[in-house]
């Protein structure tokens, strides 16, 4: 199983504007357009309980991934599990949101594996280097996001 990956980024945002934000399950849709594609949206609006859909953004890959809300705590901390690979990978998302200053955010998203696929357990490596780079890069959308207003 590979250990846990954590990405952070700073946002000139005051922090429980920016759990407000994250909150929202269909908003992920705008800062992780670089992963997934063609979502769909079920249950509460924010919160525990909210469930997106998506598609992953790759040549030939058809793969769908289900996110669901299951804790929040605002404005500290946000949890999501993840499934996808049919079942076979398992995962969770937890967002900590924390004051570093007059205005000021820092967002840290910790990605930690449950349950992975056979395939991937060879070299955890490659999927530790893979999700550090794409969830940085989705991190970086989010804070540009909220910083646009």
């Amino acid at each position: 199983m590979p250990d846990p990956v954590t990405v952070s980024v700073e946002v000139a945002r005051p922090r429980q504007q920016v759990f407000d934000y994250v909150d929202v399950v269909a908003n992920q849709e705008v800062w992780r357009k670089n992963l997934y594609k063609d979502w769909r949206f079920e249950g509460p609006k924010r919160g525990v309980g909210a469930i997106a859909w998506a598609t992953t953004d790759a040549p030939t890959s058809n793969e769908r991934i289900e996110f669901k809300a299951v804790a929040s705590q605002s404005p500290e901390k946000i949890v999501g599990e993840i499934e996808s690979a049919h079942g076979k990978r398992q995962t969770t998302e937890t967002y900590r949101f924390t004051e570093v200053g007059e205005g000021r955010t820092r967002i840290e998203l910790e990605f930690a594996w449950r349950k992975v696929p056979k395939s991937e357990r060879i070299a955890p490596f490659v999927s530790r280097a893979f999700m550090a780079r794409a969830q940085g890069k989705s991190l970086k959308l989010l804070a540009a996001q909220l910083e646009k207003g």
